[in-house]
């Protein structure tokens, strides 16, 4: 065992991708697959406990924490990487790509298995850092938007930090045992972390980044994007509110609803994918508020599963883009016929986020829908209910026109050999896990007795029937008005251009204002030296005497004049805070 905790799992992650530049493209993405899928065993065979304690800029840390929560995100991290890493080596994606993303995906495991706040913000910020990096690399759109996602998740972090520092003050350790959650300092503290957390996760106005950023990149990059940043940030709403709190439970529902509500009016294939990847990362931060045994296991087996569809959907529709180059479901139709595989692949991964009976959503968006109801959470059941006809309704839409309506012209090839190893490997795992939950139960947190939870139960296999049919029925009402639906505008499309202006306003400001005193100054300046050179003719003049010249015209300048005036000014201003100054002393 000890070979295992003799190296952190993110040290193999990072390595690779620093090598993955230099080596050949094959060998490099091989090595990629290797170093992440090694992850997983480390995560799973490594005893709980704290390793690798070591001091960081001064203070006690430990760089390697094994406990029931960062062993379930190192597993599903770790592989969900190796199935990336081979999406991206099929997809074509260059050697560089792949190493900012696994760069991305290093720093993702070293912020969930840090022991203590400070590693964990340490490894958050170079995960957004990483991230964008990913981002930029594709160029053109992407890289506007990659500076946005940069600006906000700086914002969050810094917010995170400042909550880390308070909780320190209180406490006098960053080390996770040392207390239980983010405490200190009150509501104050508590909503600094939640906001600055809830940046990641997409908190209701805290989200555009997300349907913003995620289309714009290379679509092997997409699949990196939608699995690291929003599930370690579920990790970290667990840790700062380990009991949990009403007011999460009722964010994450409003998250579930605004999501799928956004989802359904999206005509680009990513887009509406990331407004889902909100929708069902509400369900995550709904379970970790409600705050239960129960509770806090199914979002962190939502956070399980989710990975595996939301990966698989970013996949199949990448395969779509890979082989069309169309983003836009106007431009794509009937590629059922010609992509089989892909379509299979699609409709287990749409079954499995939507919640149906057999599927992984099926199990994990249970438990939390159920302990909501339990806890007589009225307004947080229903609105994760009506989350999940949101979300039928959305992945009928996409099927329908990506798959069935309609005839994509020209040759369409289906997925290549490798994507579908990935695919299908996912697809698979969506169904076992749905098909038998006892495994997924078998690592989820809190399952030291068993839950007192059972999947399949008659009420429960009838609201997966019945939000089916709703969402069948509402696509059928609404096809029409969503066909002639245009671009519909987000939040950014109001802070984006007020931040704009707002900066630009606020700079012209500070430079006019600058440019202002400094005319000012060198005027009085100006003056100051004249008066000082020829102090006969400034006393003349002060006491109202005109010097002239030979021709009887004055003979002290307009400008020297406003100099000595604005010079006299300032003189009074500085003595009398000097006078002020020595009184108050």
């Amino acid at each position: 065992m000890e070979a295992l905790t003799a190296i952190p799992p993110f040290v193999y992650v990072l390595v690779a991708a620093l090598l993955l530049p230099v080596v050949p493209r094959r060998v490099g993405h091989a090595l990629g697959v290797v170093a992440t899928g090694v992850v997983v065993p480390i995560a799973l065979l490594t005893p709980e406990g704290t390793y690798w304690v070591t001091q960081l800029f001064g203070f006690e840390v430990a760089l390697f924490n094994v406990d029931e929560f960062s062993r379930l995100m190192g597993i599903i991290f770790g592989f969900i990487g190796a199935i990336a890493v081979l999406y991206s080596y099929a997809s074509d994606a260059s050697n560089k790509q792949t190493a900012y993303a696994l760069s991305y995906a290093g720093t993702s495991i070293g912020a969930v298995f840090a022991g203590d706040w400070l590693t964990l913000v340490f490894f958050w910020e170079l995960m957004a850092v990483t991230s964008t990096l990913l981002v930029w690399d594709y160029g053109g759109k992407a890289v506007r938007a990659g500076f946005r996602y940069a600006v906000l998740h700086g914002i969050g972090g810094s917010l995170v930090l400042a909550a880390i520092v308070w909780h320190y003050a209180e406490v006098g350790s960053f080390l996770f045992g040392a207390s239980t959650g983010i405490v200190g300092g009150g509501p104050a503290v508590l909503a600094l972390a939640a906001v600055g957390i809830g940046v990641n996760v997409g908190f209701v106005g805290l989200h555009a980044w997300l349907p913003d950023t995620y289309p714009r990149p290379h679509v092997a990059a997409s699949v990196f994007l939608c699995v690291y940043t929003t599930k370690t940030g579920v990790y970290a709403m667990y840790r700062a509110f380990p009991e949990g709190h009403l007011w999460l439970a009722y964010m994450g529902a409003a998250m579930a609803v605004f999501g799928a509500t956004m989802a359904v009016l999206q005509k680009d294939m990513r887009r509406l994918l990331s407004y889902h990847i909100q929708s069902q990362v509400g369900y995550m931060i709904a379970g970790v508020g409600i705050g239960t045994t129960l509770a806090t296991a199914g979002a962190f087996g939502h956070v399980f599963n989710h990975i595996l569809y939301k990966s698989l959907l970013f996949m199949t529709v990448g395969v779509v883009i890979y082989r069309t180059g169309e983003e836009s479901l106007k431009y794509v139709g009937g590629l059922a016929r010609k992509m089989p595989v892909t379509t299979a692949t699609f409709v287990i991964a749409a079954l499995s986020i939507a919640g149906f009976p057999g599927f992984n959503g099926f199990v994990s968006k249970g438990m939390i829908i159920a302990e909501a109801h339990y806890k007589h959470l009225d307004l947080v059941w229903y609105l994760l209910l009506a989350g999940g006809v949101g979300t039928f309704l959305s992945f009928i839409k996409l099927g329908y026109y990506a798959f069935y309506e309609g005839s994509y012209d020209g040759p369409v090839h289906d997925a290549n050999r490798l994507q579908m190893v990935g695919m299908v490997s996912v697809a698979a795992l969506c169904v076992v896990y749905g098909l038998f939950p006892d495994a997924l139960f078998a690592i989820l947190p809190g399952n030291e007795g068993g839950f007192d939870y059972t999947t399949y139960t008659v009420g429960h296999i009838q609201e997966g029937l019945i939000l089916a049919a709703l969402g069948v029925v509402g696509f059928a009402i609404l096809k029409k008005p969503l066909d002639r639906l245009g671009q519909v505008p987000d939040i950014d499309a109001v802070y984006n251009p007020l931040a704009f202006y707002g900066t630009r306003g606020l700079v012209r400001g500070v430079t006019e204002t600058y440019a202002a005193v400094d005319r000012a100054a060198v005027a009085a300046a100006s003056g100051v030296t004249w008066a000082v050179s020829d102090p006969k003719d400034a006393l003349r003049r002060a006491s109202g005497r005109t010097a002239t010249d030979e021709s009887g015209n004055p003979s002290w300048p307009v400008s020297l004049r406003a100099g000595i005036g604005t010079s006299i000014l300032l003189l009074t201003a500085v003595v009398t805070v000097g006078v002020g100054l020595l009184i108050a002393a």
